[in-house]
Formats: C-alpha cells, sequence, structure tokens
C-alpha cells in the first residue's frame, strides 16, 4: 500500500511540475482584442498574437526562447505589445470588431490549424505582416521575428 500512494504522490507532483512549467512560459491572455491591439497601435506598434496550445511543446520554445525575452527587455526603445490565444481553450474574449468570442472560435475563424502561430495585427484586426508559422530554424527564429514586426510597423503607418 505505501508504495503505491508513494507512486501516485510522485505522479502528482510531476503533473504539477509539468502544467507550473507549461505556465510560467504563458503570455498574458488576449482578453479584448480591440482594445489591445488600439493601444499597441496608439504606440506605432503591431498586436502580436501567438497561437498556441497546452499540450505543444514549440508553443513553449518559440514563448520562452524568443517571445518573453523580447517582451521583457526593459531596454528595448519600443515597447512590444504581445498576446496568447489558446486555440485549445474556450477562455472568453472580445473580438477586433468588439464581439464577445472564445479563444477557440478566434482561432479557428483565423484559420489556424497548427501551431505555433505568431501574427501581427493592426487597431481594425488587419494583418500588418505574413505570420510565423511553426518554430522554424531555431538559429534564424530571432531573425525572422525582428524582420516581421518591421513589417508590421511599416503596414500600421500606412493608410
Amino acid at each position: 500500500m505505501g508504495r503505491r500512494v508513494a507512486g501516485l504522490l510522485g505522479a502528482l507532483i510531476l503533473a504539477c511540475t509539468s502544467a507550473l512549467a507549461g505556465a510560467a512560459t504563458d503570455l498574458p491572455a488576449a482578453l479584448d482584442l480591440r482594445a489591445e491591439a488600439q493601444e499597441a497601435a496608439t504606440a506605432g506598434l503591431p498586436l502580436i498574437v501567438i497561437y498556441s496550445r497546452k499540450d505543444c511543446k514549440y508553443c513553449e520554445t518559440v514563448k520562452r526562447d524568443y517571445l518573453k525575452p523580447l517582451a521583457g527587455k526593459p531596454q528595448a526603445p519600443d515597447k512590444v505589445f504581445i498576446r496568447q490565444i489558446n486555440q485549445d481553450s474556450e477562455q472568453p474574449l472580445s473580438d477586433f470588431k468588439g464581439k464577445l468570442s472564445t479563444h477557440a472560435k478566434l482561432a479557428a475563424s483565423e484559420k489556424i490549424k497548427l501551431v505555433p502561430v505568431v501574427a501581427f495585427y493592426g487597431p481594425d484586426g488587419r494583418k500588418l505582416a505574413e505570420p510565423i508559422v511553426g518554430a522554424r530554424l531555431p538559429d534564424f527564429y530571432m531573425s525572422y521575428l525582428e524582420e516581421a514586426i518591421e513589417q508590421a510597423k511599416r503596414s500600421l503607418k500606412k493608410p
């Protein structure tokens, strides 16, 4: 009986540790895309959205290695606006038109099938640069991300 309890306790600890590790890489969840995109545009920046899933190890890598460091750079001249949308979540949010939706429904409406996808939006929900689909080559991912952000900034300035 003691071995069985110890085994169950060990499995429970491992499950909790895994869940906490995934939560540690999460970025702020999208709540009101219209307001969040408008706030970003007011600063002259795109709203960056990562579409993710709880069970996606590539999503965790992109968030941990590229997006979190980008969001956490205090010396960065421009603040970045990054939100996370979980393809497998029924968490409510308001879409770019102010309509009530969920993370899963919005991901489906954006035709997100495979994750991670990092997308770049203007205040009206217009895509400002090509989304980055997948984890791509690690040695070049940050340059893909920086290039897409610059393209999105240029597109944001166009009428």
